[in-house]
């Protein structure tokens, strides 16, 4: 098991960007549903902003 944890001498450098690509992965999804979250929030104001103008 540690033989593969040291990945042949590299653990270095591979753990760190496992670890780099697990971060941003996570910040693209957390980015997302943000959005996401925040255009659901203007699409209902528009709606109620028409509804009532009509």
């Amino acid at each position: 098991m540690m033989s593969w944890l040291a990945m042949g001498g590299y653990a270095q450098y591979v753990w760190p960007s496992y670890a780099l690509t697990l971060i941003v992965i996570a910040l693209n999804i957390w980015w997302a549903r943000r959005s996401l979250a925040r255009a659901r929030a203007e699409a209902r104001r528009r709606l109620t902003m028409q509804k009532d103008s009509a």
